[in-house]
């Protein structure tokens, strides 16, 4: 069985690394806000407007969007339900747009993790308007990324009813499920979608990544053993298009390049022994990315063009650090950041082609933020490797941040 992390965090930790390096070093803006307890970048586009959400003073959960330092509320409370999320933007400013209604669910289904019970839907966001995305028969839907040509990627519930869904609540916090779910795309014209199917004998489907040539990957199974995001993984991995079906993940470059992450062993876990990989069609396998030094899991979240990849790898006790991968090497984004950086970078979502990244951290304060990694020495892809050794401080945590981050992303 192969497990696909799109979204986990956790705490902090101590560590003392001595590894070659990318010589790349990074200035860190706080995207804050900064009377936010909990916010999240969650990818940046090739123009640099960044997606993601943050937690208003009442506790809900507002899409937002970053732009030349500019935080930009784009939730829409009074018409939706409390809680919303910006996915994904791309260059043209149009955005993957998920919210809750105000009408709880007929089955009790939290398909948006937020343990509300209310209706999940998802729209196509532009210029501050919503246009609500078609569902499957079900009640429900969510949203992963869009490319360049407006396609949105997501989640549809069906009208069919599975004895085999889970009853209680996952380790995402999604459940209980009643319906089966269908990967989806959405457009690029208004009102068009196009349904991707599951593997030969799996009964549901989840598309996590989109790239510009409108290949899809993800993963397949059954309502039982796959699970919606925002942990989302499943027994099958799957690309679609592209010549077929072979094992894929999280992210897809306009390369074909496929990164996410894969089960290591027949009893691996998404919390032990589950490795980033990287997956070519020149070489038709799946690459082990390993772990960071002295840690048991990674996950890759994103790969751009050039081939640079990010994501986040995790401790024995599943402490988080966000990591890069070029040219072989995985490094500690920590290492490759001002030593008086505003926060201590957990988790890389995205990377854009310029060598941007963004991701989520912990603030000095105890609050966690969205960030935003700019390449101070250029844009160069072929900077050379030196030696580093450095030791990296834990971010100062508190319990309002990790009782959020358990709420958010199902860490116990």
């Amino acid at each position: 069985m192969k497990f696909f992390v799109r979204s986990i965090a956790a705490g902090g930790l101590l560590a003392t690394l001595a590894i070659a390096q990318p010589s790349r070093r990074y200035t860190v803006t706080d995207l804050g806000p900064s009377d936010s307890p909990f916010a999240q970048a969650t990818d940046i586009s090739y123009n640099s407007i960044i997606s993601g959400f943050f937690t208003a003073g009442d506790g809900a959960q507002h899409a937002a969007l970053w732009y030349q330092g500019r935080v930009i509320d784009i939730s829409k409370p009074g018409l939706l339900g409390p809680n919303s999320l910006a996915f994904s933007i791309n260059p043209s400013g149009q955005a993957s747009y998920l919210g809750e209604s105000t009408a709880k669910d007929p089955n009790n289904e939290n398909f948006c993790a937020y343990g509300t019970g209310l209706k999940c839907l998802p729209f196509f966001w532009q210029s501050g308007y919503l246009t609500p995305l078609p569902l499957l028969g079900g009640n429900n839907g969510t949203i992963d990324n869009i490319n360049a040509r407006g396609e949105v990627l997501g989640i549809a519930e069906t009208a069919t009813r599975d004895p085999a869904c889970t009853t209680g609540v996952t380790v995402a916090g999604t459940g209980p499920q009643v319906l089966d779910f269908e990967a989806v795309v959405w457009g690029p014209k208004q009102g068009e979608f196009r349904m991707l199917r599951p593997l030969p004998g799996d009964t549901v489907g989840v598309a996590l990544w989109i790239n510009d040539a409108g290949e899809a990957v993800g993963a397949t199974g059954t309502c039982a053993n796959t699970v919606l995001p925002p942990l989302a993984y499943g027994p099958h991995a799957v690309l679609w298009g592209g010549g077929g079906f072979v094992n894929a993940g999280l992210s897809i470059n306009n390369q074909g390049q496929v990164v996410g992450g894969s089960q290591v062993t027949d009893t691996s876990t998404p919390s032990n022994g589950v490795h980033a990989f990287l997956w070519t069609r020149q070489t038709g396998k799946m690459q082990d990315l390993g772990t960071l030094p002295g840690d048991v899991a990674s996950g890759a979240t994103s790969i751009n063009d050039p081939g640079d990849v990010v994501g986040v790898s995790f401790d024995p006790d599943g402490n988080p650090r966000a990591f890069l991968w070029r040219n072989g090497t995985m490094t500690d984004l920590n290492t490759l950041v001002p030593d008086d950086a505003p926060l201590f970078p957990l988790f890389a979502t995205a990377v854009n082609s310029r060598g941007e990244i963004v991701g989520f951290g912990a603030t000095q304060g105890g609050d966690v933020h969205g960030f935003l990694l700019t390449p101070a020495n250029g844009n160069s892809q072929n900077e050379s490797a030196e030696a580093t050794t450095r030791e990296v401080k834990p971010p100062v945590t508190s319990e309002k941040v990790r009782v959020l981050l358990r709420r958010r992303f199902g860490i116990r």
